[in-house]
């Protein structure tokens, strides 16, 4: 599927946690209380033009000087909810993430002079040092969704729509996505946790799904949880995105294992995740 080349759209998926306004502390609930009123928001894409922009002046801005006061809005039963963009903070991690990557350090110097690094890690670490409980609301895979992630969600909470010719360029690309409650995708997360430890060893699967379980208990009860599947939408065809039922698999795969069946949950687990090496292979193509 061809993009349009005056569209910003990285391949990657996206994990979000919306919040009600209870949630926030004052001054920043009323600061969301007003923007929530607002006739019209930025969306995704908007978000990653202004990222993207950071990075063409030279030296690049990896990680913005001040933080976003944007976010994402949705509502959960008829009250608002809000998912802050924090970008500021997120480039920041991201940051750290391409550091720990398998980048030679020549390519790292190439992308990014040492100098800028160094700058971008100092400003963190002071940071840091004020806002020690800080984490973000977003959570990024690139050129995939990590597969523990759909433990969070039930296959009828998923909603695709295959959008129109032309894509990202008319602004009616697909859209993939699941949402869910808070309470779901934590109860959901505990049954797959149970069936995991009592049937298999403390794997790559039960670590992920730990770290993932930490970072949603810092968020409200009732707030709303997504996986948008993102830019990914414009790197695979649509009958894939049409037919693809990864919540469903892996769901079937830990049914398997509470029931005592290994070598069915393997299988299943075999094939959905060799679905996603596929996707996760395409980067390399040219």
């Amino acid at each position: 599927m061809s993009v349009a080349p005056t569209v910003p759209v990285p391949y990657a998926s996206y994990l979000r946690v919306y919040e009600p306004l209870a949630a926030f502390p004052e001054p920043e609930r009323s600061h969301w209380a007003r923007y929530a009123r607002r006739p019209s928001v930025p969306g995704a894409q908007e978000e990653l033009r202004r990222s993207l922009a950071d990075l063409l002046p030279t030296p690049p801005v990896p990680v913005p000087v001040h933080e976003s006061g944007e976010a994402f809005v949705a509502h959960l039963d008829g009250v608002v909810v809000i998912c802050p963009w924090r970008t500021r903070l997120r480039g920041w991690l991201a940051m750290e993430e391409l550091a720990a990557g398998p980048y030679p350090a020549a390519v790292l110097d190439a992308m990014l002079p040492p100098v800028v690094r160094a700058q971008v890690a100092s400003d963190y670490e002071r940071w840091l040092s004020r806002n020690p409980d800080a984490r973000p609301w977003i959570r990024t895979g690139v050129w995939q969704v990590p597969l523990r992630w759909f433990a969070l969600f039930g296959d009828e909470e998923r909603e695709y729509e295959p959008g129109e010719p032309g894509g990202a360029a008319t602004g009616r690309a697909p859209v993939l996505r699941y949402r869910t409650t808070m309470a779901q995708a934590r109860r959901r997360l505990a049954r797959a946790l149970k069936a995991l430890r009592e049937s298999v060893d403390d794997g790559p699967m039960t670590q992920g799904l730990v770290e993932v379980g930490r970072w949603l208990e810092e968020f409200h009860p009732r707030a709303l949880v997504e996986l948008d599947f993102g830019g990914l939408v414009h790197a695979l065809p649509a009958r894939w995105l049409a037919e693809d039922r990864s919540a469903a698999r892996l769901a079937e795969g830990i049914a398997a294992l509470r029931d005592g069946d290994a070598e069915a949950a393997n299988e299943v687990y075999g094939r959905l995740a060799e679905r996603w090496r596929a996707v996760r292979d395409l980067r390399f193509a040219n």
